[in-house]
């Protein structure tokens, strides 16, 4: 049995000095929290994507949770989404006691059916949120197709989808609201860290407002010479805001994003090489039409040519010292969705059966030739040793 000497973990940020340089400054400056460098990663950040307004905040979870707030969601509404996601798409939707309509998933791109979006909409849907699963896009026109004859704003949670485009178009500048993550894993890290896009300044200026106590003046202006201590609260907010410091991180991140997607697209074409003819693996999906982040590198496996199934499969990879994944384990079968909506698994039948094949490799930019190779050696010998 091949294996590595020291341990592969799943993900890993990739941190150079710059990171360091930038956080320094801001530690010199004496201005720590919320300031000039978060409005300065805030401008950066939307023009890369193409969005009259970018709002930094302290999670993606928190900027979908703004971004609900800001359509007005209420007790009783609904907001269209898909099962096979993070615990952040739904409990959102749960913070405003409304209800999550989950839609199921195509069985290639494991992103939301679009064909299944419509029959899920009701007088009470209020947002739609689609899941752009692993950094590859949804197929976003049949989506907006819908959601603009409904009159229904669509928030895309773009947690693994930065940087990325549909069709030409940025990620971040399509819908009415996209929501970007900056967690340790993620493509782009401020260690926790999040973004709202959006091209309507209302919006954005509720997001903000709620960010930071429902203050409705710039609150950290109010320490420095052109602030004044007078604020007024507008509504009762949230404690959502970036610090500078994991602004200054960011700024670092962002300026090497493209560097860092452009490495991981090429593991990713390495793995496709080497697994393409392993009958016992289905490759990630991708499109021509867009532009994949590779967050994540998400195989399948065809269990019926295996004498293991996927825990083993993972066990098998521990074994050889390389770390491995699952994304997602389906909202509907966990048991507060489970219990609240009376959900069984197989109400979400594409969802469930390709969950339980679905194993994710690891994919960064931090990762050495070796390392790429041990993953390969190992998925390899393993598809092959188990072999049916």
């Amino acid at each position: 049995m091949s294996s590595r000497e020291q341990y592969l973990p799943f993900a890993l940020p990739d941190i150079d000095g710059s990171e360091l340089k930038e956080i320094s400054e801001v530690l010199a400056s004496g201005w720590v929290t919320t300031g000039p460098k978060v409005k300065q990663l805030e401008a950066e950040f939307a023009e890369i994507v193409g969005a009259r307004n970018a709002i930094a905040v302290n999670s993606c979870t928190a900027a979908m949770h703004l971004a609900l707030e800001a359509l007005g969601v209420k007790r009783g509404d609904e907001v269209v989404t898909t099962p096979y996601t993070f615990a952040a798409t739904a409990e959102v939707i749960r913070y405003f006691d409304a209800r999550p309509v989950f839609v199921d998933v195509d069985k290639q791109s494991l992103n939301i059916n679009p064909l299944l979006i419509e029959e899920a909409i009701t007088s009470r849907t209020r947002a739609i949120i689609p899941v752009h699963l692993g950094g590859l896009p949804v197929d976003m026109d049949p989506v907006q197709e819908i959601a603009s004859r409904h009159g229904i704003p669509i928030i895309e949670d773009a947690a693994h989808t930065f940087p990325a485009s549909y069709k030409g178009r940025q990620i971040g500048s399509i819908s009415e609201m996209t929501c970007f993550s900056f967690y340790a894993t993620k493509t782009i890290t401020t260690g926790e860290g999040g973004m709202i896009t959006t091209d309507n300044d209302g919006w954005a200026e509720r997001c903000r407002i709620m960010s930071l106590h429902g203050i409705s003046k710039d609150a950290w202006m109010r320490y420095t010479v052109e602030g004044n201590w007078y604020y007024e609260i507008i509504a009762p907010g949230y404690k959502y805001n970036m610090t500078d410091v994991a602004a200054a991180m960011g700024l670092a991140q962002l300026r090497k994003a493209h560097t860092m997607r452009d490495k991981r697209r090429a593991i990713a074409l390495q793995f496709n090489a080497a697994f393409a003819k392993l009958p016992q693996l289905e490759l990630p999906a991708d499109s021509p039409n867009v532009e994949h982040a590779w967050h994540l590198y998400m195989i399948r496996l065809h269990l019926d040519h295996l004498r293991i199934d996927r825990a083993a499969f993972a066990e098998e990879l521990k074994k050889r010292n390389i770390g491995a994944s699952v994304h997602f384990i389906p909202l509907h079968i966990h048991p507060y969705y489970r219990d609240l909506f009376g959900f069984k698994p197989e109400d979400f039948p594409v969802a469930y059966r390709e969950y339980q094949r679905e194993i994710s490799l690891p994919i960064y930019s931090k990762m050495s030739d070796d390392d790429v190779q041990s993953v390969i050696d190992a998925v390899v010998e393993i598809a092959e040793e188990n072999r049916r």
